[in-house]
């Protein structure tokens, strides 16, 4: 873009305004124009060699307010040289701010570079950045501001590996607020849970145990205690595992595959959970066990619900809640299915069939089915 195309697409005013403007607010204003208009444009080889020597300028201009129109305009812009976002990421905070926190030109490199030569505020715009690598999150959770790396952890498109989780974990005692934060990240590895459990009490111990996947013995030593169901359901932990098959084989072997749990994760829809309970108490391997539930006929069912030794006077029940199961599947598009609805529809048209079903269980499932018609439905996307 020459000088003389970007008078066709300019007014005159916005030329004079950015070399000669009255004021710095106005020459700002111009620069801030003007980088728009070239971040927006589709430029030839020629044009983008002009362009850059516009810029060259404006990164340069003593005037702050022209160098942070810079930073506001192309913050979010591919198209800006990364040796100029790197000179802007260095400036004042008014013009590093927008740059650290939003530019995607910025390398791994540049960002840990900074991190150690930068003081507070710079390191919290970089952990609130759209996306960040372990790399980064590394160098945070070692050096960084106790502020910036409580906002990393509050990031959860900020990926931290577990070296990174027990660094934090470390610098606790600097900053409390940084073991709440942590607790309420997206996912965080077990064994980062684990720690986390001796550390958390009250609600912040529920949150934990309740949306974060714990050891197995763990689980289960806390879901024996008195707080089981107020505390953790052993169900949706085993859903939160990676591997679901060895959550229920240590299951088995504290005696807590029990018929009334299993009729419990199939009325939630949780027919994987189902699957492998079966699979462990029938002894079967669990590609056999899927068969026989999901695509054997109607005794294949039977079968394996007898080989797993479950009682009779469950099996209705059970059956009724299998063929439910398959018919929402087979309606649902499971691109916009929505898991509460599914949840909740499940447990409203199986709860009538629990003729047998103990008490507490009873009073179980419509707790859940009280707390998901409380919930608001997601919209479906």
């Amino acid at each position: 873009m020459t000088v003389v195309t970007m008078r066709s697409r300019l007014t005159e005013a916005d030329i004079r305004a950015l070399v000669k403007g009255a004021s710095d607010e106005d020459r700002g204003q111009a620069a801030f124009k003007i980088c728009r208009t070239i971040d927006h444009s589709d430029l030839s080889d020629e044009d983008r060699a002009h362009a850059q020597a516009i810029l060259q300028m404006m990164v340069a201009d003593a005037a702050v307010a022209v160098r942070r129109a810079m930073a506001l305009a192309l913050k979010n812009s591919p198209r800006l040289p990364r040796d100029m976002a790197v000179k802007l990421a260095n400036d004042l905070d008014s013009v590093a701010l927008p740059i650290l926190q939003h530019s995607p030109v910025l390398s791994d490199v540049d960002l840990i570079e900074i991190l150690r030569a930068a003081g507070p505020s710079k390191q919290v715009a970089i952990a609130a950045r759209p996306s960040l690598s372990t790399a980064v999150t590394g160098v945070i959770a070692d050096i960084g501001a106790s502020v910036a790396l409580e906002r990393a952890l509050a990031n959860d498109n900020a990926q931290f590996d577990q070296n990174g989780l027990n660094v934090a974990i470390g610098r606790v005692g600097e900053r409390p607020a940084l073991l709440e934060t942590m607790v309420r990240r997206k996912t965080l590895p077990v064994t980062i849970s684990e720690r986390l459990v001796s550390m958390v009490s009250g609600e912040l111990f529920d949150h934990l145990v309740n949306n974060h996947a714990l050891p197995p013995q763990l689980a289960i030593d806390l879901a024996s205690t008195a707080r089981e169901r107020a505390t953790l359901d052993l169900v949706e932990q085993a859903m939160r595992q990676s591997d679901v098959g060895r959550f229920v084989q240590q299951l088995n072997l504290a005696g807590r595959i029990t018929p009334s749990l299993i009729m419990r994760a199939v009325c939630q829809g949780y027919v994987g959970f189902v699957e492998h309970a079966v699979a462990e108490l029938s002894g079967l391997p669990h590609h056999r066990v899927w068969l026989m539930i999901h695509d054997s006929g109607p005794l294949g069912l039977k079968t394996v619900f007898e080989r797993a030794g479950l009682p009779g006077r469950m099996f209705p029940p059970f059956r009724a809640a299998i063929d439910l199961y398959h018919q929402m599947d087979r309606s649902a598009d499971t691109s916009v299915e929505d898991r509460e609805r599914f949840r909740q529809l499940m447990i409203e048209r199986v709860l009538t069939l629990f003729q047998n079903i103990p008490r507490e269980d009873l009073d179980y499932l419509l707790e859940k089915l009280d707390a998901a018609s409380a919930r608001p439905m997601r919209a479906a996307v």
